[in-house]
C-alpha cells in the first residue's frame, strides 16, 4: 500500500501496517544495532546475527568475490590501518574540501589526499574515539559528531555510561586550515549526543550553523531525557570557533511523533537532516517520521510538512533532495543497517528508497519505491543508506551506499520510474558469521565516486557512462552531502 496524506496541516500517514508487514517483525523490533546510539560500553551489536534466516538462495557471489555493472570500475583501495584496522574500528562518513577528503572511523577520521582521484593518498590520522564520527567540513572548519558516552570531550578519552552525569557526548570542532595536521579547537554537549549533524551556513557566512540529530533518550541517562521531541542547533562563528555554543533546541513534534505499537519505529528525535540552504529548506529521517523544514532562521528552524509510511518503512534514516528541490529521496534503514534485508523475503519495497514530489506549499506526494534487485547472503547487512547527487543537467541520478549490497547508480529523474544505471558489489566478508561492513557513505565528487567501506577501508570508482558524462566537467570547491548544494545549469565550480 502507498503512503498518503491525511487532510491536516502538518500531512501524517495514518496507513496501519499489514500481514504484509508481520515477516519482518523480527527486523524491525530487534535493536539496538549499527544505526542507534549505546551507551559507549561496548561496540555496536550486529542485530542481525539474531534474526532467523531468510532466503539467500540467489545470491552471486562468495566471501572475497566482486562484481559490477560494465561501465563502472573500482579504481583504487586504501585498506583500514593503524588505530583504525580492528573490525569494531567502522569507517562511517565522508566530507570533501578542495583536493582533499575526509572519512569518518569510530575511532576518528581520515584524511587522503585526492588531487589525483584514480590515487589517493592517505596524509593524515587523527585518533579520537568517538562513535559514529560523522565529519562535516566548511572552509578551514571540520566538525565532528560524538554519540556514545564517552569520559571527557577530548580525544583523550574512553568510554563512559551514559547514565553518568559525567558521560560527555556532542560535537568536537577541529581547524584544518593544515590538512595533513588537524588541530582540535572546541567541542559543543548536546542532549542525547549527536549521532548525526548538518552544516547550515549563515547567509552571510560569518557563522555555521549545525543541526544535531539525536533519538533514543531513555530516564536513566541524565543528559538524554523522554520525550526528546527536539534537535540541538550549534553555531558556530566562523572567525572564533572556540565560541561555539547551543543556541536553540526547536521542538519538533509537539503533539509527538510516531507512537509505539507499529511497524515503524517510535519516533523519539531525529537520525538525521539533510539541508539545502540555497532554497532555505531542510529533510528530516525522523525515526517514524519523514519532515520538511523551513530554515530561512537558520538558528530557528520551523517543521512545515510531516508524512508517514507504516506500511513499509521501519526506520526513516536519510534524505537527497533533487538539485531542483522539487523530489525527495527519503531512506529506510531496516534493521538500523545490522540486518540482512536485500533478499526476496523482504522484499522489494522494505529497507528501501521512498521516491516523494515536493509540491508547491512543501507538500510531500509519494511516488515509488527503489531498492537494489541483487539478492544478499544472509552474512551481508544490506539495506538502503547514504548518497548524494551526480551533477548532471536535467536529470536527477545519485549515488548510493548499501552497506554489503555495495554501490548503485540510479536515475529518479521519473519519479514515478526510478532505474539503476550501474553498480559495484562485493561478496560477503564471512560465509559463518555476519560482519558488520560494506559502504557505509558513497559519494560523487569531480568526476570520481568516493566510498567508505566499513571493514575495506577507502575506495575510489569511476563510471563510463554516456548518461553520466554531463557530470564531469563540473567541480566542487567543497561538498558536505548533509548540507547540499546547489549545482548550476551550466558547468563550473561550486
Amino acid at each position: 500500500m502507498r503512503p498518503k496524506h491525511s487532510p491536516r496541516l502538518a500531512r501524517v500517514v495514518t496507513i496501519s501496517a499489514g500481514a504484509g508487514a508481520l515477516v519482518l517483525t523480527s527486523l524491525a523490533g530487534a535493536g539496538p544495532s549499527v544505526g542507534v546510539p549505546d551507551d559507549g560500553s561496548s561496540p555496536a551489536p550486529v542485530t542481525a546475527q539474531r534474526l532467523a534466516a531468510v532466503d539467500d538462495s540467489d545470491t552471486q557471489l562468495g566471501v572475497g568475490e566482486t562484481a559490477s555493472s560494465p561501465n563502472m570500475k573500482l579504481l583504487a583501495n586504501i585498506p583500514k590501518n593503524g588505530a583504525f584496522a580492528e573490525e569494531t574500528a567502522y569507517s562511517s562518513d565522508l566530507a570533501f574540501n578542495g583536493d582533499y577528503a575526509y572519512a569518518g572511523n569510530y575511532n576518528g577520521f581520515t584524511v587522503y589526499d585526492i588531487k589525483k582521484g584514480s590515487r589517493p593518498k592517505q596524509v593524515a590520522q587523527v585518533v579520537c574515539p568517538g562513535s559514529q564520527n560523522d565529519v562535516s567540513v566548511y572552509g578551514d572548519l571540520l566538525v565532528l559528531s560524538t554519540d556514545s558516552g564517552r569520559s571527557n570531550d577530548s580525544c583523550e578519552n574512553v568510554a563512559l555510561p551514559a547514565t553518568e552525569k559525567a558521560s560527555w557526548e556532542g560535537l568536537k570542532v577541529f581547524d584544518i586550515s593544515r590538512p595533513t595536521a588537524p588541530k582540535y579547537v572546541a567541542s559543543v554537549e548536546t542532549k542525547c549526543g549527536s549521532h548525526t549533524h548538518t552544516l547550515a551556513p549563515s547567509k552571510n557566512k560569518r557563522d555555521l550553523f549545525v543541526y544535531v540529530s539525536s533519538y533514543s533518550p531513555n530516564a536513566a541517562f541524565p543528559d538524554c531525557q523522554p520525550p526528546h521531541d527536539l534537535i540541538s542547533v550549534v553555531k558556530i562563528p566562523v572567525k572564533n570557533p572556540a565560541a561555539a555554543a547551543v543556541v536553540s533546541e526547536p521542538v519538533v513534534f509537539p503533539d509527538g511523533g510516531n507512537p509505539p505499537g507499529g511497524y515503524s519505529s517510535t519516533t523519539s528525535g531525529c537520525h538525521d537532516i539533510t539541508a539545502y540552504p540555497a532554497k532555505d529548506i531542510a529533510a528530516g529521517a525522523c525515526m517514524g517520521d519523514g519532515v520538511i523544514f523551513d530554515i530561512k532562521d537558520r538558528a530557528n528552524p520551523k517543521v512545515v510538512e510531516q508524512v508517514r509510511d507504516t506500511t513499509n518503512f521501519a526506520f526513516w534514516h536519510s534524505a537527497t533532495f533533487n538539485n531542483a528541490g522539487t523530489k525527495v529521496v527519503f531512506t529506510d534503514e531496516l534493521g538500523g543497517g545490522g540486518g540482512p534485508t536485500c533478499n526476496p523475503t523482504v522484499g522489494p519495497v522494505k529497507g528501501a528508497d521512498a521516491i516523494y514530489d515536493l509540491k508547491r506549499g512543501n507538500q510531500l506526494v509519494f511516488k515509488s519505491y527503489f531498492k537494489i534487485p541483487r539478492t544478499q547472503a544472509n552474512t551481508e547487512n544490506c539495506v538502503a543508506h547514504n548518497g548524494s547527487l551526480i551533477p548532471i543537467k536535467g536529470k536527477d541520478i545519485m549515488v548510493q551506499a548499501w552497506y554489503q549490497g555495495g554501490i548503485s547508480v540510479w536515475d529518479f529523474t521519473d519519479s514515478a520510474n526510478p532505474k539503476e544505471l550501474a553498480w559495484f558489489d562485493r561478496g560477503p566478508l564471512s560465509a559463518d558469521r555476519l560482519i558488520l561492513g560494506g559502504s557505509w557513505s558513497a559519494y560523487y565528487y569531480n568526476g570520481y565516486i568516493y566510498s567508505n567501506d566499513i571493514q575495506k577501508g577507502f575506495d575510489v570508482f569511476e563510471v563510463k557512462d554516456r548518461r553520466l558524462a554531463g557530470a564531469k566537467g563540473y567541480r566542487y570547491d567543497e561538498l558536505n552531502p548533509q548540507s547540499q548544494p546547489e549545482f548550476s545549469r551550466g558547468h563550473g565550480r561550486h
